[in-house]
């Protein structure tokens, strides 16, 4: 009995393990030569989906949009896989700057490397195909050490790991729609109804 309790305990942990596994930068110990720039290309809520955190450090993940900065959310110690944290609305063209807030060492990185004052590249990013728990979207991996700031790294981008999505609002012409076709079913109920005690 009390091995298959702990054979069912070690099946749950490697399929958790397994579907959040898939996402990791090629080149551990090596600086990400890829640089990135995020923009909106859609209109709509921007929603970012904790993926995990290999980190020791306290930290969590904000993000400017144009310059403005929205705060942070994702503390990557008390987040759980697949939390969501909604940054509010974007629209077409407007420039996304993700952050990580390292609390522990007091220092801020960005994915935009101009904007780094050790000048390195502090993200990893790829398309991510979605699953069960978290949406198809943008996947983003940062590295909260730096050489120049804490006299080593490990250069693995996996200290917060998140996925960002921007979910599409509909137009007012489609809320009107929306709402005419509700009312249309109504009215045909309740005709429908009134046909019924006519008949009867």
């Amino acid at each position: 009995m009390i091995k298959t309790c702990f054979a069912t305990a070690m099946l749950a942990l490697v399929a958790a393990t397994a579907a959040k596994a898939g996402v990791i930068y090629p080149n551990p110990g090596t600086e990400n030569p890829t640089t990135y720039s995020f923009t909106a290309t859609a209109n709509g809520s921007l929603v970012a989906y904790f993926y995990g955190s290999g980190a020791s450090f306290s930290e969590s993940l904000g993000l400017l949009v144009n310059g403005q900065d929205r705060g942070t959310a994702l503390d990557n110690h008390i987040s759980a896989y697949g939390e969501m944290y909604n940054f509010g609305n974007v629209s077409v063209g407007d420039t996304l700057v993700f952050y990580i807030d390292v609390k522990t060492t007091g220092h801020t990185y960005y994915s935009d490397i101009k904007m780094n004052p050790d000048g390195v590249n502090h993200i990893y990013s790829t398309a991510f195909a979605g699953n069960g728990k978290i949406p198809a979207g943008t996947y983003v991996g940062f590295e909260d050490l730096s050489l120049h700031q804490t006299g080593w790294t490990d250069n693995n981008y996996t200290d917060e790991q998140f996925v960002f999505t921007v979910a599409a609002v509909p137009e007012p012409s489609t809320w009107a729609m929306m709402i005419l076709g509700f009312a249309g079913v109504g009215f045909l109920a309740y005709r429908r109804r009134n046909w019924a005690l006519t008949a009867a």
